[in-house]
């Protein structure tokens, strides 16, 4: 059967609980028009109200489900007894209703009916064999069915566990996979029709050992949540604030579902205590506000984290909790962390060992049984917990010799996967492009649909490296300015990568420039320890210089003799946002967290972000608008967008904001950008004419100045902004009103509006209130009023 991915137009889900209305959301974020449908109320008057309330509830979801608040009109409520012949329309329809499998055949055999014969049908059912649920229907639709097992909330977690049945059409698989990660932006992992599928299996197997571990070795769980949490590569949340999030009761469920649809009940018995929780039902976690955790608050307001003890059930205030081991590897790299933790000595190392040994034990053992390809493993705790590392990556970096003999030692018997390690003498899962089946037979690595090569591993491609950023070849004619610093703090090493980028563009005639990278975020921006430093060092001519070196690496963006496009994602703030806004073109992650921030730290955006914004909005104004005082909104826009240090909640707010283009391209799957943006260089390059700066950019000059004065200073006697904040405005204003002297049909080049961005960005770093700002922030994270 052959389903192009483009096909799938229209989708429709059936249920409109929690999941179903998320998963409906992420639908529409991609653009999809949803129908959404569930049953009918009896005694409720309004017999679409359950999906007219899902969509509600998608909507004030915290965090948010929706992209952009305005996609919830793609979606269409209804119920499944009026609505269900509307199915015709649909290209995908997935199952999203109560977890009995009898509902759930009974719905299918009403779907088969009305389905149109080329539409993929799907279950998001976490328990329930996709097998099972389609006993008794056509061996075309059972072609046609694949189950599709989000993880919740959609749009936040990447993975997305596709499970073929023995019938399902390999073509399906295919069309489905691509599709989910193209257009839903997921991270697919094509799971085995097994009890827990993937990552459920092995992930809640981790959670329940974990707890068994702990009280051998006489741990507290706010220590475990420090053993494995961040220390090991893992999620935050780590075990035990895992589990409140979850809630203890679906753990609880999960871990005796799997425990007695296979054959390993001991693996998934629960501790007295963790039971004991359940069956009281008020400490269920986020769901009953006490877990493991509670949240209070002390006399002053302010929220504090209480920690609960499992001898006496107590709530107890332990402050902040050490953990020596955790300690001793805090700023280390992630493999240095990892070894250390796994070798260290008493209760603590004991704990990690025992933990990470059966993690390793059970993934092995898996391997072949939940998925047939390791990678498939590694990347749903990956993608599904927020794991750094998968079990068999974290094997690699051990050594997985070094693994088998502490397997060995403990007197454990090996899984096949790992015998045949040991009898191969294999180091290692992954060798270059090389890996292993679940057999331990060599094989070829294939990497997950559309994602680059992780560069930093491929030396191969680095045409230029400096400590903190590279130049690399993406092939086919096209360079990558990348970055590797800590939060991609924009400093000399970045700035001189992208000129030197530049340069080998035009000297060894490559088509274009990409400029983007492989981190946690694209970057937060400036490096302000540096910038604070030399303020206070009176180092002025050495700023004045760095701001025009700044100035001039973000403006090559624009007026280089070849296109470049940016690849933003994440934090892409302050400096991170002026490189985006002055690229010919950009291909955003749909998770991008957008802003000019600047004034947060006491300052305004001084790499060309003001002059960017004034641009932008003066052009979006009808031409017989660009003049004086019909200029006025443009002005107050692009003031209330920086001056309030507005941030995007996604890429879909960002182009509502006017940080991003209509012409802009959004990917909703992060891994897909690098290799977005380099095919809109090679589609931009044949006949790319070098820009040149505008000279002519209507200013309003004093009449601006003193009409957001004005107001500023309402604002102020109202105590809605500080002195401090007054006097950032005011630099701000300035800027954007083109300077002081200019009337209001006034024209300047954008070298003058550089000049004027600079000039505040120096007055305002001169200024103590502005040290004052940087100085809290750099120390607590958070800006402060002055």
């Amino acid at each position: 059967m052959k389903i192009q991915p483009h096909r799938i137009q229209k989708a429709a889900v059936l249920g409109a609980g929690v999941m179903g209305a998320a998963i409906a959301a992420q639908l529409a974020n991609a653009g999809i028009p949803v129908l959404l449908l569930d049953i009918v109320l009896p005694d409720n008057p309004d017999r679409n109200f359950l999906a007219k309330q899902g969509v509600q509830r998608a909507l004030k979801a915290r965090p948010a489900a929706f992209m952009d608040a305005g996609r919830a009109a793609l979606i269409t409520p209804g119920n499944l007894e009026d609505d269900l012949k509307k199915l015709k329309d649909a290209d995908w329809i997935l199952e999203a209703v109560i977890e009995k499998l009898d509902a759930k055949r009974d719905l299918w055999e009403r779907v088969e009916k009305v389905a149109k014969k080329t539409a993929i049908i799907s279950s998001n059912s976490s328990g329930i064999p996709m097998h099972l649920q389609i006993e008794g229907r056509s061996e075309d639709f059972q072609r046609r069915f694949v189950g599709a097992h989000f993880f919740n909330p959609p749009r936040y977690l990447h993975l997305l566990e596709v499970i073929p049945t023995p019938k399902t059409d390999p073509e399906v698989v295919k069309t489905f996979s691509e599709f989910a990660e193209t257009t839903l932006g997921k991270g697919v992992v094509v799971a085995n029709d097994v009890p827990g599928f993937v990552a459920n299996r092995i992930g809640v197997y981790g959670i329940v050992r974990a707890m068994q571990h702990m009280q051998k070795a006489s741990l507290t769980p706010a220590q475990v949540d420090q053993l494995t949490g961040p220390a090991l590569g893992r999620a935050n949340s780590a075990t035990f604030r895992t589990a409140d999030l979850s809630g203890l009761d679906i753990i609880y469920h999960v871990a005796n579902d799997l425990g007695k649809a296979t054959p390993e009940d001991e693996d998934f018995t629960l501790t007295p205590a963790f039971r004991a929780l359940v069956e009281d039902k008020k400490f269920l976690g986020d769901k009953t506000g006490s877990g493991f955790y509670k949240k209070t608050k002390d006399e002053k307001g302010k929220t504090k984290i209480l920690n609960l003890n499992l001898d006496t059930f107590e709530y107890e205030d332990q402050g902040k909790v050490k953990v020596p081991a955790v300690d001793a590897v805090k700023g280390r790299p992630l493999a240095d962390r990892v070894k250390a933790l796994y070798a260290a000595e008493g209760p603590e190392g004991e704990f990690v060992r025992g933990v990470m040994n059966d993690g390793f034990w059970y993934a092995a053992k898996m391997a072949g049984n939940v998925s047939n390809r390791l990678q498939d493993i590694d990347n749903a705790l990956k993608w599904g917990f927020g794991w750094e590392q998968g079990p068999f990556e974290t094997m690699d970096t051990l050594g997985v010799q070094t693994v088998i003999a502490n397997l060995e030692a403990e007197g454990r018997p090996l899984p096949p996967l790992l015998a045949a390690m040991k009898a191969s003498g294999r180091q290692a899962f992954y060798q270059g492009e090389e890996t292993v089946t679940p057999t331990g037979e060599a094989t070829k690595y294939e990497a997950p649909y559309f994602i680059l090569t992780d560069l930093k591993k491929d030396a191969t491609r680095v045409v230029k490296k400096r400590a903190g950023a590279s130049v690399i070849d993406l092939g086919d004619g096209v360079l990558l300015a990348e970055w590797h610093a800590k939060m991609n703090a924009l400093g000399e090493d970045q700035l001189r990568t992208v000129q030197d980028a530049h340069k080998l563009v035009q000297d060894m005639g490559y088509a274009g420039l990409v400029i983007g990278n492989q981190g946690e975020n694209f970057s937060a921006g400036a490096n302000l320890p540096l910038i604070l430093s030399q303020a206070q060092a009176d180092e002025w001519d050495e700023l004045d210089d760095a701001i025009k070196q700044f100035q001039q690496v973000t403006t090559s963006l624009r007026f280089s003799p070849h296109p470049t496009v940016a690849a933003p994602f994440g934090l892409t703030l302050g400096g991170g946002a002026e490189f985006t806004l002055h690229a010919d073109h950009v291909v955003a992650s749909a998770e991008l967290y957008m802003g000019l921030v600047e004034v947060g730290v006491g300052l305004i955006p001084g790499g060309g972000g003001t002059k960017e914004m004034l641009l932008r909005f003066t052009d979006m104004q009808q031409p017989n608008q660009r003049v004086g005082a019909t200029l006025l909104p443009a002005v107050q826009r692009a003031f209330e967008l920086i001056g309030t240090a507005k941030v995007s909640t996604s890429a879909l707010e960002a182009r509502n904001l006017g940080f991003l283009r209509s012409s802009d391209t959004v990917a909703m799957n992060k891994n897909h950008i690098l290799e977005d943006a380099k095919r809109q260089v090679l589609a931009l390059a044949p006949g790319y004419v070098q820009p040149t700066p505008r000279q002519d950019i209507p200013v309003m000059g004093d009449a601006a100045i003193a009409a957001i004065k004005s107001a500023l200073h309402g604002m102020h006697q109202g105590g809605y902004i500080t002195d401090y904040d007054l006097v950032v405005s005011e630099q701000l204003a300035r800027v954007l009103s083109g300077g002081t002297g200019n009337n209001r049909t006034a024209k300047v080049s954008e070298g003058h509006l550089l000049d004027l961005e600079r000039e505040a960005f120096l007055t305002l770093l001169g200024k103590k209130g502005t040290q004052q700002r940087i100085d809290h922030m750099l120390k607590t994270g958070k800006p402060l009023r002055n």
